[in-house]
């Protein structure tokens, strides 16, 4: 049995006469940070935080704790009780999860599992030697995350998985670039591919230029494609931005609202991605088709919101976990059908003239309804000029409406990019995107900011 298992039904051993439900989030991992090419700062956790929730009369109770003897265990029941004690009836309760069988989506490789502090290092140090001449930022980390569920109501559910990171941001004063590689199999991810290609549009972003605010044709690579996606969804493509009429998708659903190439879905069953069996309630994962051939055809969904919607509606599998509650059920596993262009230099012929932009950072929502994000370029980002990427730019600030970055859009490239989603705020959870750098006739350009470099 895993550890993680045996942690959550121990938990629920500690209870009687109570419905009641462990959850176990452990994580074993170890991140390698450098900062002008110099490795340091080394962090290692072998953390498991235990959830437990206690259910009397309609009343919902919740206590949280990473100490895992008997004690400490009988512990948190009893104040996950009291808590559902002092708690009023909650009308949207939809009753424990119950025993459900689960897909084999891989997600596990031993080889990631294994490596220590050491191995961090030296797959960090293989990035810096790669980025000669640049300063290189960044981190490699990998580590083990494991969800089990337990409930009184037989739900079971384990799952392990792996993941790498590797990111880089190479540097000096007037000059920057931005990449990164992630994997749930380390033998798939090179650390020294980020560093070069971080230090080769380095090399390219020195003497960067000024642009007239406007609207300009864009060709946008896949972490910006993912950064743009990501922020698109905390309200537009999950279900409880839908209910609370937040979401652009409100009245939308059926609607051809953007070019037919586009097709976003959300597949954690994908091994090409960062699969998982389950959610955070123990439901089994789908796939969910969000736009198809431009068409917004639904939102993702946990048993909450399902059943405050009523009318046949069903968990898909996207609760979240504990720390984005906030946000309801969300999108984890981004797919994102490519197109017919082999790279990047194609769809800037598609442009002709207008911009290139590698990153984008400082996003923010501010128009949820309207589907409107602002934010600004970073670490990479050119003129496009007769079908070319020119000269450098400085850092652009921008005000983007959804549906016009997505509403025309000339191409996309062949093959998909897994992108890494993961910060490392809260307890490890690895989940990415995996999506084609993108080409759209409208991307608005409000304003200039600082140059690329430290």
């Amino acid at each position: 049995m895993s550890r993680a298992l045996e942690i959550a039904e121990r938990a629920l051993g500690a209870v009687r006469g109570d419905e009641a439900e462990v959850l176990v989030h452990a994580e074993r991992s170890g991140v390698a940070r450098f900062a002008a090419s110099i490795v340091h700062q080394p962090t290692l956790i072998d953390n498991a935080v235990v959830r437990a929730r206690v259910v009397r009369d309609g009343k919902i109770g919740w206590a949280a704790t990473n100490r895992t003897d008997d004690q400490s265990l009988a512990a948190l029941m009893g104040r996950a009780g009291e808590a559902a004690d002092s708690a009023k009836p909650d009308p949207d309760f939809p009753g424990l999860g119950t025993r459900a069988t689960y897909p084999d989506v891989g997600g596990y490789d031993e080889e990631t599992a294994s490596l220590g502090a050491e191995d961090q290092a030296r797959l960090a140090t293989a990035a810096i030697e790669a980025a000669p001449g640049f300063g290189l930022y960044g981190y490699f980390t990998s580590g083990v995350t494991e969800i089990a569920l337990a409930s009184a109501s037989g739900l079971l559910a384990n799952q392990s998985m792996t993941d790498a990171v590797c990111i880089c941001l190479a540097a000096d004063d007037g000059a920057s670039g931005w990449s990164e590689r992630t994997s749930w199999r380390v033998g798939d991810l090179d650390p020294a591919e980020p560093a070069r290609e971080a230090a080769e549009t380095a090399g390219r972003t020195r003497g960067a230029g000024t642009l007239e605010p406007g609207t300009y044709a864009a060709v946008l690579a896949p972490f910006a494609v993912a950064e743009l996606v990501r922020w698109f969804s905390y309200d537009s493509m999950g279900a409880q931005g839908y209910l609370e009429e937040r979401s652009y998708f409100c009245g939308r659903i059926g609607e051809q609202a953007f070019d037919s190439k586009i097709s976003i879905a959300d597949d954690a069953l994908d091994s090409a991605n960062l699969p998982k069996a389950f959610d955070f309630e123990g439901t089994p994962k789908q796939r969910v088709d969000m736009i198809q051939d431009g068409v917004i055809r639904d939102v993702v969904w946990d048993r909450v919101t399902a059943a405050r919607a009523g009318d046949g509606h069903a968990s898909t599998g996207h609760a979240p976990p504990d720390a984005w509650r906030f946000y309801g059920p969300l999108p984890t596993a981004f797919s994102m059908a490519g197109g017919e262009a082999g790279s990047t230099e194609e769809l800037a012929e598609l442009v002709g003239d207008g911009i290139y932009v590698t990153r984008l950072h400082y996003l923010s929502v501010v128009d949820p309804r309207g589907g409107v994000l602002t934010g600004m370029t970073r670490d990479g980002t050119f003129r496009i000029r007769d079908g070319k990427v020119a000269e450098p730019l400085v850092n652009l600030r921008f005000t983007v409406a959804m549906a016009d970055v997505l509403a025309e859009v000339p191409g996309l490239t062949r093959e998909p990019m897994l992108v890494n989603l993961n910060e490392l705020y809260d307890e490890r959870f690895p989940h990415a995107a995996l999506v084609p750098a993108l080409a759209t006739k409208r991307f608005h350009i409000t304003g200039t900011g600082s140059g690329p470099g430290l």
